[in-house]
């Protein structure tokens, strides 16, 4: 019996567990990359027009079969995970310095918060939300960060051009000699790197 690409697709997704390269499955199946791609659409179109409890997430250059959003709370009781603690307003703030200008060392993320961020840093890596993404090669090579697939997928990105415009306003001045508008931040990163 003869198999279907996008029945192959299907199974290789589930199988998977985690995102698969479009690359890879090509590679697998002997097609293109593009067809891949088209293969992924018609199985979301299936799944959506039949209300489906999984969905196909595309993120960045590979796919990923998920359960969908709706049905959190079932799975849950299911298999009686805990709720997920939310990331705390620190974590939050962090994360979007890192989302938005990647790569960054942690004296960067420091310097736009004020505030000393290895406990956050720590633990947004330790979530996968955040990864070392190598060293900077200054003295000391500081470590450097950046977002990981695992950060598009719970914010439901395709890829990080799908954040939302950053507003241009300055952090408010107290009269601090060390507080730095965010652009000034912005400006001294790119001259790190």
């Amino acid at each position: 019996m003869a198999i279907s690409n996008k029945s192959a697709i299907e199974a290789m997704l589930f199988a998977a567990g985690e995102p698969v390269e479009a690359e890879k499955i090509a590679t697998v199946l002997e097609i293109k990359p593009q067809e891949v791609s088209e293969l992924v659409g018609s199985l979301q179109k299936e799944y959506e027009s039949r209300h489906s409890g999984l969905c196909i997430l595309k993120l960045g250059e590979s796919f990923q079969m998920c359960s969908r959003k709706e049905y959190i709370e079932v799975i849950r009781n299911l298999l009686e995970l805990k709720k997920n603690t939310p990331l705390s307003q620190a974590a939050l703030e962090v994360l979007a310095i890192v989302a938005y200008n990647q790569p960054v060392t942690k004296a960067f993320v420091e310097q736009v918060r004020g505030v000393d961020c290895s406990a956050v840093l720590r633990s947004l890596t330790e979530k996968a939300i955040i990864e070392e993404k190598g060293r900077l090669d200054l003295p000391g090579r500081p470590l450097l960060y950046g977002s990981t697939e695992n950060f598009l997928r719970c914010f439901g990105l395709e890829s990080l051009e799908d954040l939302p415009e950053l507003p241009e306003k300055e952090v408010p001045n107290d009269g601090s000699e060390n507080q730095i508008t965010l652009n000034e931040a912005l400006e001294q990163n790119s001259t790190e790197e």
